[in-house]
């Protein structure tokens, strides 16, 4: 214990740097736990899909999109996503799953769904990318 408040006290920066690192990583894990919405893997999704018919609402960008997209996933950019719109109204209660390019931007759009009273809200964790991974089959063009 002595050699590690040496350290520390020889390291002064590097300590800091490393508290305040673990400091957010615990800040992420627990605001995890508390979001209205869970996050799904590449499997748990196909399982929504093919039991559930789960809307897949892709945020990212048109081109993006085309290139590559999950099957009978419908895209929407994050600024068209509208809780009280036509192809949204209908899924209150079915579960939605929000893909973006890594699983991030993904997020915002699943807090404003479960604000809007969406009670079976995801993200594909790792985004389109962790479906890539996984080995699952992507779709081109215009849904």
């Amino acid at each position: 214990m002595d050699r590690l408040i040496e350290f520390a006290q020889a390291n002064l920066l590097l300590s800091v740097a490393f508290a305040g690192l673990t400091v957010a990583l615990v800040y992420t894990e627990i605001a995890r736990l508390f979001r209205p919405f869970k996050g799904v893997s590449p499997a748990q999704l196909t399982d929504l899909i093919n039991r559930e018919n789960a809307l897949v609402l892709d945020i990212r960008g048109q081109a993006e999109f085309e290139k590559g997209h999950i099957i009978g996933a419908r895209h929407l950019l994050p600024s068209q996503v509208d809780p009280e719109g036509k192809l949204l109204a209908k899924a209150k209660e079915s579960p939605v799953v929000v893909v973006c390019y890594a699983g991030v931007s993904a997020t915002g759009v699943a807090q404003k769904l479960a604000k809007a009273g969406f009670t079976r809200v995801s993200v594909l964790e790792g985004g389109i990318g962790a479906w890539q991974q996984a080995g699952l089959p992507l779709a081109k063009g215009k849904a």
